[in-house]
């Protein structure tokens, strides 16, 4: 008998681990079929702009073959753009108004979230709720009385307009983002820096800032990216050439009436693309070195 139960819990334990290696199989196929099917819906379209972009302006025009296939290629659109004094006028103001925005962001939103998170005061969680709810609000609902706001400050066709604006997108996020690694952060350290004689302010440069690094560059990404990439605004507040961002000045000066440079437009839309990738490659290892990091201070 008991021969015949340890045979019986033998088997039903091989055909246990049997199963669990077919689903963590199965499991896996799943995995890779998703992240491939995903991969190729968000790189078809950069792909097919690169292949549009190495096509003379005859190739583009012509019907006739498969538009993914470039037969004759050419970098004569990315000379083109990049020979052309209003492109770089284009993105020496969509850097200016980055830095100053990214800069702002940072020094409003870490001072505010280090308050609403570790400064416990009448209201602070509903503040904090409110703050990211008015990120939630759509652009297309507060260009407009935004666009009153930078008229009378007389700030339309003007960079300092856009850089006033912005923060208005990047803020309230950056802030819940901090929210959440300062709020992760243990209290005893609070404890400690205020026996030994701290401020709040000397807490937060010597204490919170460099523990809560990975959550800083997260915010900075994130400011960046909308900074950069912003077209609403600049197409409703911007007007005049010489103080067009990279995301409207390309569009604005490529395309004229029905007729569009389609070579030089993707040619100029993957050069705008390429300061966020930079960006991302070299700021991603670092962010997850900074989560090993925090984890371990103490």
């Amino acid at each position: 008998m008991s021969s015949t139960t340890a045979a019986g819990a033998a088997k039903s334990f091989y055909g246990k681990v049997g199963s669990l290696r077919s689903e963590r199989r199965w499991a896996l196929w799943t995995a890779y079929v998703s992240l491939i099917v995903a991969a190729i819906v968000m790189l078809a379209p950069p792909f097919y702009m690169l292949i549009t972009a190495l096509k003379p302006s005859s190739e583009i025009a012509d019907l006739t073959g498969s538009p993914w296939i470039v037969r004759n290629p050419t970098l004569d659109n990315f000379r083109e753009i990049l020979g052309n004094p209003t492109f770089i006028v284009f993105f020496w103001n969509s850097m200016k108004v980055t830095v100053c925005v990214v800069v702002l962001t940072m020094l409003i939103a870490v001072p505010a979230a280090f308050a609403l998170s570790r400064m416990r005061f009448w209201g602070s969680h509903w503040l904090a709720t409110g703050v990211f709810l008015t990120y939630l609000v759509p652009d297309t609902l507060l260009f407009i009385p935004l666009y009153q706001i930078v008229n009378g400050l007389g700030l339309l066709n003007s960079t300092w307009g856009l850089i006033l604006v912005y923060p208005t997108l990047s803020v309230p996020f950056c802030t819940w983002i901090m929210i959440g690694y300062f709020a992760s952060i243990p209290k005893e350290l609070d404890e400690a820096a205020l026996i030994d004689g701290a401020g709040w302010l000397q807490m937060l440069w010597k204490i919170f800032i460099p523990v809560a690094l990975p959550g800083i560059i997260a915010a900075t990404i994130f400011a960046f990216t909308v900074s950069w990439a912003a077209f609403v605004y600049p197409a409703a507040f911007i007007t005049q050439p010489d103080q067009m961002p990279l995301t409207i000045g390309v569009v604005s000066q490529l395309i004229r009436g029905d007729t569009f440079a389609w070579g030089q437009l993707m040619a100029g839309a993957l050069l705008a693309a390429l300061p966020p990738v930079v960006v991302y490659a070299f700021l991603m290892d670092y962010y997850v070195a900074g989560l090993t990091a925090g984890a371990t201070k103490g």
